[in-house]
């Protein structure tokens, strides 16, 4: 057994400068050498592999499993996700059914402002809290980009508006992860985490459409904003406080989405915004939609209600359970599982770490997207040699981004079990008196290098906890905050980046994303921060915070 170290060169801030090296090789190769996603991956898996090895002492041949149980862990689920749900969007293409979806949501409304609220915001959450990983960037960027807008607005928006349902995505499950990982109430760090997000689900549609019209573009359309993000806000608190964090952002997501279509019947903005470019109201003429009749606009929509209903049907744990006692294959990692050694501080006591691949392939959220798309190729009377060859060319489509994102998922796992990660956590926890703000930068973090809020939680859930009990601080509230910092990195993480640039075909031009997002992740991963120091020390917003 291997035993990690977190200050291997005897100075913490010669040991965290050194793990942070992973870290700004990716972001820096793509963000702004803007070297394609697939190479800049891989030049950060390489100096993922050389710190672990050279500085870290993680043995050789362990580091390189690492790095293919990373890699097969982004190709099974989080590819499989991806492939799917392209393969879907190219058999609505081939039908020519997506651009009759399209034209009935410009019958709601053809103002571009609104039409961003209601799919990257509303239409997006539900998709987060029903199946996540990746599934509601790659559904609305697809969207979006059929409906004309720019690539860089339906990639860089659709990942701003993924955020405030993140803490509660795939129903409920990096509260799930949470609990396991920090020991602590699973319906307190439900309801701590619904009193936090839902300041960010009003102020998100707010921020989402002044990054895509400005601030007087956003003025514009203001009532309606205000209904999306309360309406959202508003079930988002009462669930996760009264119910528990399984159906929070699918009841939320369809209140929002009822309330705005709803108060779209009777107020519409005075001056129609038509452009489809970020911060340009004129640089495109108005984009002509038919109509349909109302049976192809039933029919045009039964592929993602089917999608809907199987993606939900999916996250539910019973049918999971029932799923998995049917085939669920699990493969303890030889050389790797139970053969690294987490030591105090980030543990209590050291405590192995499981490595182990869960190939569910039939309980899986993909082969669930798989099914809804196949049933949706039978209802637009595709043929079974029509699916099998839009699905092979949905393959050559995607296959970049999934080599990508084997390669980003192989830089996560390997800093995890090599201690990478637990030194660059360490040095948030060394903050004091600041340490409720750096908790929350700590889970932004957490995301940004793992692609996933359960991942941070697992990753950093035990160090919070640890540290703010050291400090004097609630246990309860600094585990929220790794959760709810941790949906503000979602938009930057490399995995969201690449489903983003696939889904509107934009490949190539990840950095380009990077760099219009980043502003936006960091800015509202302070806030939070900054919220959660008020609830740390400053009445009135102690009273909301619960536990000890």
């Amino acid at each position: 057994m291997w035993q990690q170290v977190y200050d291997p060169v005897g100075s913490p801030a010669l040991s965290t400068i050194l793990a942070a090296v992973p870290v700004a090789v990716l972001l820096g190769t793509l963000g702004i050498l803007n070297v394609k996603a697939h190479f800049a991956a891989l030049l950060g898996l390489l100096a993922a592999l050389i710190i672990a090895v050279l500085v870290f002492g993680m043995p050789a041949s362990m580091a390189v499993i690492t790095a293919i149980y990373g890699a097969a862990t982004g190709l099974f689920p989080i590819g499989w996700i991806i492939l799917n749900v392209i393969f879907l969007y190219q058999l609505t293409l081939r039908k020519g059914l997506f651009k009759v979806m399209q034209d009935s949501l410009a019958t709601i409304t053809e103002d571009r402002r609104l039409q961003l609220l209601l799919i990257a915001f509303s239409f997006g959450a539900f998709f987060e809290g029903a199946s996540g990983f990746g599934t509601p960037v790659a559904v609305t960027g697809a969207i979006l980009i059929g409906l004309g807008f720019s690539p860089l607005a339906a990639s860089g928006l659709s990942l701003i508006a993924n955020t405030a349902p993140v803490a509660y995505g795939a129903l409920g499950t990096p509260i799930y992860g949470l609990q396991q990982v920090t020991g602590l109430d699973l319906y307190q760090l439900s309801a701590m985490v619904g009193r936090q997000l839902p300041f960010f689900s009003v102020l998100v549609p707010f921020w989402l459409i002044w990054a895509f019209a400005g601030f007087r573009g956003m003025l514009g359309v203001w009532p309606a904003v205000l209904v999306a993000g309360v309406f959202f806000a508003v079930p988002q608190y009462l669930v996760s406080n009264y119910h528990g964090p399984t159906l929070v952002d699918v009841i939320s997501s369809v209140v929002s989405m009822a309330a705005l279509i709803t108060f779209l019947k009777i107020w519409q903005p005075k001056h129609i915004w038509t452009s489809v470019a970020i911060g340009r109201e004129e640089s495109a003429p108005p984009t002509k939609f038919d109509t349909h009749p109302m049976a192809l606009v039933v029919r045009a929509w039964v592929p993602w209600v089917i999608l809907a209903i199987v993606a939900f049907l999916w996250g539910l744990q019973d049918v999971r359970a029932v799923l998995n006692s049917w085939s669920n294959p699990v493969l303890d990692v030889p050389g790797l599982h139970n053969m690294v050694q987490r030591v105090a501080p980030v543990v209590v006591k050291p405590t192995p770490e499981a490595a182990r691949f869960f190939f569910n392939w039939l309980s899986a959220t993909g082969s669930g997207i798989l099914l809804a798309a196949v049933l949706a190729g039978f209802a637009m009377r595709l043929t079974v040699g029509e699916m099998v060859q839009t699905y092979g060319a949905t393959l050559r489509l995607v296959r970049f981004s999934l080599l990508t994102i084997a390669a980003m998922l192989a830089i996560g796992i390997t800093t995890r079990y090599s201690g990478i990660d637990a030194t660059l956590g360490l040095a948030f926890s060394r903050t004091g008196v600041l340490y409720p703000f750096f908790a929350a930068m700590l889970g932004w973090l957490g995301v940004a290098l793992t692609g996933s809020d359960t991942a941070s939680n697992v990753l950093f859930g035990s160090l919070q906890t640890i540290s703010a009990r050291q400090l004097g601080i609630n246990p309860v509230l600094a585990a929220a905050a790794n959760s709810s910092g941790g949906v503000m990195g979602k938009m930057i993480d490399a995995q969201s980046i690449v489903v983003a640039s696939t889904a509107t075909r934009w490949y190539g031009h990840e950095g380009e994303i990077l760099r219009y997002v980043f502003f936006h992740s960091l800015a509202l991963a302070c806030l939070m921060g900054v919220l959660i120091m008020l609830q740390a020390y400053v009445p009135p917003f102690t009273h909301l915070v619960i536990g000890g």
